[in-house]
């Protein structure tokens, strides 16, 4: 009996944090206008078009300047990608960079610490869709603690967030994320228990002499 009442206290209290991330999700949009920043990132994923259309509208409105692209599938060139996503040639081929490495959300946010360190970026506009955006800022700030990000959740015409029990598809896919996220919240708490590490510092310009 013990060991039963113990598992409906879990889901109970699973249940009530699923409630609260699916209020926080469909409080998340529609995004303000975000302030400036060094550099957008949209990640790949379900929706990508709405994704990758929002994070261009940011670049020619001159919110950063510049954008990468996080995940795109290695199959894909850059002339293909640009014919896909409707981009105009002239903000592509100057300020957009692809990124081919990343798989999963962890990678985007690798593949993103990685472009923006080395461009010196410190000030970032994160882009994906808004049931995605609270995991991936998580995975994020964790790969780059340094970064100041603002979010610009996308919504998800598949799923509406206000409405997401109502069909098979909206309790499932905001059952997994939710579980997902609380698994990396619970592996960055883990790891706050061990020694930090030394943080990355961005590179400095050169000085002539």
């Amino acid at each position: 009996m013990r060991s039963l009442a113990a598992f409906f206290v879990l889901a109970l209290i699973w249940t009530a944090g699923l409630m609260a991330f699916a209020a926080r999700v469909d409080r998340a949009s529609p995004a303000p206008e975000p302030a400036a920043a060094d550099g957008i990132v949209a990640l790949t994923g379900g929706a990508t078009d709405q994704r990758i259309a929002a994070a261009l509208q940011l670049l020619e409105a001159g919110k950063a300047s510049r954008l990468l692209i996080s995940g795109v599938s290695r199959q894909v060139t850059r002339p293909e990608l640009q014919t896909l996503i409707g981009a105009a040639k002239p903000i592509y081929d100057c300020c957009v960079d692809l990124g081919f490495t990343a798989e999963n959300t962890l990678g985007n946010a690798r593949e993103t610490a990685e472009w923006a360190r080395a461009k010196g970026y410190r000030r970032l506009v994160l882009v994906t869709a808004d049931y995605h955006m609270p995991r991936a800022r998580l995975e994020l700030k964790a790969a780059m603690p340094e970064a100041q990000i603002a979010s610009y959740p996308v919504p998800t015409p598949a799923m509406q967030a206000a409405r997401w029990w109502r069909t098979g598809q909206g309790v499932e896919r905001m059952s997994l994320e939710y579980t997902k996220y609380l698994a990396v919240l619970t592996r960055e708490a883990i790891l706050g228990l061990g020694p930090k590490p030394a943080q990355p510092t961005a590179p400095q310009p050169a000085v002539a002499k």
